[in-house]
């Protein structure tokens, strides 16, 4: 609208004025501006946007979508950014695409609150060459993720809890003396047994793992938790699978309506937190 404005402009003050000069530049602008138009529409043709899985995070964290592009037309591709409709994070932009040549960008946005989601679009545009006008393709995504709850509470683990199942059974949990190695940092863990002299070395943060001999099963009950906020309890909840899956314990997960058999491991890690989030 401003570029119309400075051409009518431009022509007021060449009809009035009858000078050439005036109209030398008012045409070259609008050849500009017309030349430049089908750069700008034909910028993101044969461009192909894929979303690829996200992986879940606990709440106050990022999500991370990975996105490629791919260009699948004879000419290359300049400045082009992508973005998430209804979304906060910061857009990203490529800056060139070669023919035949695929990009990988990583789209960020904060995860505010539990519960399952899903991307159905990602937006790219673009301006280039000029900027005179802004160019836009949406994309189907079609990609769902998981907010897990944030880890909150008491990091130990409950210790005398009745199994729901045998009343007369006693279940007692440890972190156990005997180390068992290294491995990843879990957001939302204790940071006591993270290993500080690797990070020192410019290492990763991993956690350091002890174990003990016992044959005791960890029973998580939502009616158990002693807070009364619902929210309150997933995340002690939350915490506790934190904690029990660090120290290889097998553990169970009871909700209202909900009832996860004993096991250890990723798979049941993230199906309980999953329970959790859509709780």
């Amino acid at each position: 609208m401003v570029l119309v404005f400075v051409l009518a402009a431009m022509w007021y003050a060449a009809a009035s004025q009858a000078n050439a000069a005036n109209y030398l530049l008012l045409f070259a602008t609008l050849s500009i501006f017309l030349v430049s138009i089908p750069h700008t529409v034909l910028n993101l043709s044969g461009l192909k946007v894929t979303a690829e899985s996200i992986k879940p995070a606990f709440a106050g964290q990022e999500i991370a979508v990975p996105v490629e592009i791919v260009n699948e037309s004879r000419h290359a591709r300049h400045t082009c950014t992508l973005a998430l409709p209804g979304h906060e994070g910061v857009p990203e932009v490529v800056d060139e695409i070669a023919p035949g040549k695929g990009a990988r960008v990583t789209l960020r946005f904060p995860a505010t609150a539990r519960g399952e989601y899903s991307i159905a679009r990602v937006r790219l545009t673009s301006a280039y060459p000029l900027g005179f006008l802004r160019a836009r393709k949406e994309n189907t995504a079609q990609q769902s993720y998981f907010v897990y709850p944030k880890p909150a509470g008491d990091s130990n683990l409950p210790s005398h809890l009745p199994d729901a199942r045998n009343p007369g059974r006693v279940t007692l949990f440890g972190e156990g003396d005997d180390f068992a190695g290294v491995r990843a940092y879990v957001p939302g863990e204790s940071q006591r047994h993270i290993d500080w002299k690797a990070v020192a070395r410019g290492q990763p943060l991993m956690t350091k793992q002890f174990t003990m001999e016992t044959d005791d099963l960890l029973h998580l009950d939502y009616d158990q938790v002693l807070q009364k906020e619902t929210e309150t309890r997933l995340s002690q909840l939350a915490l506790w699978i934190v904690e029990a899956e660090r120290l290889h314990r097998r553990y169970a997960l009871r909700l209202p309506g909900v009832d996860i058999p004993a096991s250890s491991g990723d798979a049941h890690y993230h199906r309980c937190l999953r329970a959790l989030a859509v709780f």
